[in-house]
């Protein structure tokens, strides 16, 4: 059954890591962490900016653009130059000429128009669309290739066929009207046609001579300082640096590569939390409520860093980061809450550009929240904690700006705005503890004083119906206390502990000797009877807790009060009347469990010690010590302590704290003289100068409680004590009184406190 649970706790714990680590893996951006804004004449807010790789210094678009633009008015288109074409022309015209087309024409003109158009042809004829392209892109010029030569040549020496029959027809030495009907615009036609794959091919050869950077950054080199100005320089590096970033991010191997790193570092700090808890502090191991509030609150901080840092919504600083320390330090202890949080901003840190100062700033605020946060018992104490962590973090941030830049000009105003809004959030601890007590079923120190408030209908019901066990309950909580704060246990939750530990009695509180007159019920009931009432005040403890909705922590009291000892009184008289071997022990057993927490050890060690020091005949110092050696080695004898913490050092403190708390209770106190009168004056009467005075009628006396937060044992002492001499027939000397006929409290009880009518 223990390997089940064993198990089945481990798998639980194994599920909530997972679920937190998946949960931060998911929500951790992998986008570049090139999350820098800066302009060129602005001062660089960050930490210096190493390269943490080489890359080249790209030139910006628009430079790159200009020095193509400038390349491409130098790049010489290709034409290819058809020589069929212009034979093939010159001979039609021949031909028609020879059929007889140009009759009357002078033989002068046909032979200047045949030499005009193989000169106009041998310059070359582009189309129309080639030469207005070609005017428009403002080519100087185009490369004629001929077989396998190439020769370049002006735009200004080309011919359009429009602009080659103009300047045929243009020869003033031939008359324009008989070169007119030669119709040699019939005969004109374009001989060099553009050659799209060796111009595209020569254009690229043209533009990869252009080169895109201006320089190399090399791998660890110092791009800009803390507080240095941008220069056009260093943004055209920054440039350089965003762009390579970004296509590095997306390769896939580097997403990839970059997933598994942050797996990585996440389950690297979880081990180390799993770890601590393991090794020191295995009752949190075990508390399921525990782990999921811890691993809660370290996986929301970080998911609220990364949704500020994707979404720049605002700055990451306003986070209370100290949030969290200061509450798992309510709820655990300090050592627990320093580890949280440390795990807790690293791993938020490492989306981070400036995750140095980010660091320092937020572990400086967590140490110092849980450094004012000791023992939450006060509402001031979150604003205060709120105030000095603002103030701390001022500071570090200035000797952190200090020690960057050694200026104060460069100090960002907004991160002090961003501090300050953070620390306002803190101020929202105090209600997020009531939140965080319901939902995962914590007890903070706040509530334990509330509940350790006598005006509650609980308290006051005790206090009204069982006296004696309210004021017994009241010295036990102060025993416990004493002890708490010598040992180093929680003072307010075993005082509190102590104060419903045997809230069960008010079922049947006559049946309890610190509640009972001069009669006892248990003179009718058999042993067995009378053990079954005795023991069920733990029970009917548990029940009125549950109805008053009182917190777990305080149950655990009510059940380990008494742990699995024996109701020995009745036990004995039964074994005493029908032998051991007739009486069954169960029925004098307390059901337990034993204490299984510090406190709760000091509650049944206090609560065995004060009732058992009612019973004492001489309150000498050796009877004292005699009886809490006794009781309590006889717990340890036992085995009720080998559930808790507690070491043999702690229950010798104890036992010194219970003895020197018992000898200032019961101090013998002197009596006063009695004045003497003379002889020969007489002896008032009855009733003595108020004689004549019409009595009242009685009225029941009872004595007024102390204050249950008062932890000292002589206050209480001093308010007690007149009500335990007369219960134990006492009179102040300490010497024992006869005159009332009362019946001396049991020794296995505690303090006679049935209500009394003065006389």
């Amino acid at each position: 059954m223990k390997l089940k649970l064993h198990i089945d706790h481990r798998l639980n714990f194994l599920l909530v890591c997972a679920i937190s680590i998946a949960c931060l893996l998911l929500a951790l951006p992998r986008d570049s962490k090139f999350g820098y804004e800066y302009e060129v004449g602005k001062p660089w807010n960050y930490a210096p900016l190493i390269a943490d790789f080489e890359f080249p210094i790209s030139k910006s678009a628009e430079q790159l653009a200009g020095e193509r633009d400038s390349a491409l008015r130098t790049f010489y288109p290709y034409y290819n130059l058809n020589e069929a074409a212009a034979r093939q022309q010159v001979h039609n015209f021949t031909a028609d000429r020879a059929a007889g087309q140009f009759a009357g024409v002078p033989d002068a003109y046909v032979q200047h128009a045949v030499r005009a158009l193989q000169e106009v042809y041998a310059a070359g004829i582009v189309s129309s669309d080639a030469m207005n392209h070609l005017t428009t892109a403002g080519t100087c010029g185009v490369r004629v290739v001929n077989g396998t030569n190439a020769v370049s040549r002006d735009v200004g020496t080309l011919f359009s066929p429009r602009s080659a029959y103009e300047h045929i027809m243009g020869d003033e030495h031939y008359s324009r009207e008989l070169m007119t009907r030669l119709q040699l615009h019939k005969y004109i036609s374009a001989n060099l046609v553009f050659d799209s794959i060796k111009s595209q091919e020569g254009k690229a050869e043209l533009l990869s001579g252009i080169s895109s950077s201006t320089g190399l950054v090399l791998r660890g080199e110092r791009i800009v300082d803390r507080g240095e100005r941008v220069t056009a320089r260093q943004k055209a590096i920054l440039d350089s640096l965003r762009n390579e970033t970004e296509r590095r991010k997306e390769q896939g191997n580097s997403t990839r590569f970059m997933l598994l790193g942050q797996l990585g570092i996440i389950a690297a700090f979880f081990a180390l939390l799993v770890a601590y808890l393991q090794l020191f502090r295995r009752d949190l191991y075990r508390s399921p409520h525990t782990i999921y509030l811890i691993f809660s609150l370290i996986t929301l901080f970080p998911l609220l860093t990364y949704l500020l840092f994707t979404y720049k919504f605002f700055s990451v600083y306003i986070i209370p980061f100290a949030m969290l320390p200061i509450v798992l330090r309510v709820f655990t202890d300090t050592r627990t809450a320093f580890m949280a949080h440390v795990m807790t901003i690293f791993v938020a840190s490492l989306p981070l550009h400036n995750g140095y100062q980010f660091l320092l700033t937020q572990l400086v605020a967590g140490v110092v929240g849980i450094y004012c946060i000791k023992d939450l018992t006060e509402r001031s104490q979150i604003f205060l904690t709120s105030l000095i962590v603002t103030l701390c973090t001022w500071v570090t941030g200035l000797v952190f700006e200090l020690a960057q830049t050694g200026s104060l000009a460069a100090v960002d105003r907004s991160w002090y705005r961003d501090v300050t809004i953070s620390g306002v959030a803190l101020l929202f601890t105090y209600p997020l503890l009531y939140l965080i007590e319901k939902t995962f079923g914590f007890t903070s120190s706040v509530t334990l004083i509330e509940l350790n408030n006598t005006n509650l209908p609980i308290i006051r019901r005790l206090a009204k119906e069982a006296q004696g066990t309210f004021i017994h309950s009241i010295q036990v909580g102060n025993l416990a206390a004493e002890v708490a704060a010598k040992i180093g246990a929680k003072v307010q939750l075993v005082r509190t502990g102590a104060l419903y530990h045997d809230i069960g009695k008010l079922i049947n509180p006559g049946y309890f000797t610190e509640n009972q007159g001069g009669i006892n019920p248990h003179d009718k009931l058999s042993e067995e009877e009378s053990a079954k009432i005795i023991i069920s005040h733990v029970t009917e403890g548990v029940h009125l807790a549950e109805k008053h909705r009182l917190p777990k922590v305080i149950k655990d009291f009510i059940l380990t009060h008494h742990g699995t000892s024996m109701v020995k009184y009745f036990y004995i008289q039964a074994v005493n009347k029908k032998g051991e071997e007739n009486v069954d022990k169960a029925l004098f057993t307390y059901p337990g469990p034993n204490p299984f927490t510090l406190e709760q050890a000091i509650l049944m060690m206090s609560d065995a010690v004060e009732a058992s020091s009612r019973s004492l005949k001489d309150y000498s110092v050796e009877s004292i010590t005699e009886l809490v050696n006794r009781i309590v080695d006889g717990q340890v004898a036992s085995g009720a302590f080998a559930n808790c913490p507690i070491t043999f050092r702690d229950i010798a403190e104890a036992k010194q704290t219970f003895i020197d708390s018992l000898k200032v209770i019961y101090h013998t106190r002197i009596a006063y003289p009695e004045l003497n009168r003379p002889a020969d004056k007489p002896t008032p009467p009855a009733g003595g100068i108020f004689a004549h005075i019409r009595p009242r009628p009685r009225r029941c006396f009872r004595p007024a409680a102390p204050h249950p937060h008062n932890t000292n044992p002589r206050m209480h002492a001093a308010a007690f004590g007149d009500l335990f001499f007369r219960s134990v027939g006492r009179d102040e000397t300490g010497e024992r009184r006869s005159a009332h006929g009362r019946t001396p409290a049991r020794t296995f009880g505690t303090l006679n406190t049935e209500t009394r009518c003065a006389p």
